[in-house]
């Protein structure tokens, strides 16, 4: 992930990050590296890549840091109103759809960032990805985005069962992260683990500890 402060017409876009999404019976799993870079340059090694954006719908970034949160800021905005004025929060799938008319509506002055969207409702688990242009891809199993997504890939394609549980996805994103950053010089300085749960809609981020415990 880039992190610049130059002009839009002018800035240098990388995907060097990580993240991963996936789903198991009971919940929703997100997981990306901490590092920020700028050209070769690590800039910060604890950045957050995978943010809130509801109760239940958390959101992973790779590209530029400053378009992501913008889109981050609009989206919480946008769900708070759909909960006030409907009485109920809106769907992962609804969020997903509005994430990407916003990104098409601005196809030809883009928001570098290529992202997912996860989270639990009352339809179940769901995960979506969407890139620059505003494409929403259907809902999938789990995915990857990122320069070390390729590594990352390898890993969910050899590990994911359609039964898997909550334990063995946490296991599974994490090894997923941890492979890619043994290869890709953009992604590294530990992992973010978040998880979307059934019991509640229960949005928890795990901090580092938790996850040597989950690990061992």
């Amino acid at each position: 992930m880039e992190d610049t402060n130059l002009t839009k017409s002018n800035k240098l876009f990388s995907t060097g990050t990580t993240t991963v999404a996936l789903m198991s019976k009971d919940a929703v799993v997100l997981a990306a590296d901490r590092r920020s870079t700028m050209g070769y340059m690590i800039s910060s090694k604890d950045v957050m890549k995978v943010l809130q954006i509801d109760d239940h719908i958390g959101l992973t970034i790779a590209g530029s840091v400053g378009d992501a949160q913008k889109l981050v800021r609009w989206m919480k905005s946008e769900l708070s109103l759909y909960k006030n004025k409907y009485g109920k929060p809106a769907s992962v799938k609804a969020a997903s759809t509005f994430l990407s008319n916003i990104l098409s509506n601005y196809k030809f002055y883009p928001f570098y960032v290529q992202l997912i969207v996860g989270g639990f409702d009352e339809k179940g688990p769901a995960v979506y990805t969407l890139d620059m242009g505003g494409g929403l891809e259907p809902k999938t199993d789990f995915f990857s985005t990122g320069s070390g997504s390729p590594y990352a890939f390898g890993v969910l394609e050899d590990g994911y069962k359609k039964d898997i549980n909550l334990e063995e996805a946490r296991k599974l994103a994490i090894h997923a992260i941890y492979t890619a950053q043994q290869r890709d010089i953009a992604s590294g300085n530990g992992v973010t683990l978040v998880t979307i749960s059934k019991e509640g809609y229960k949005y928890e981020t795990y901090d580092r500890d938790e996850i040597r415990t989950i690990l061992s």
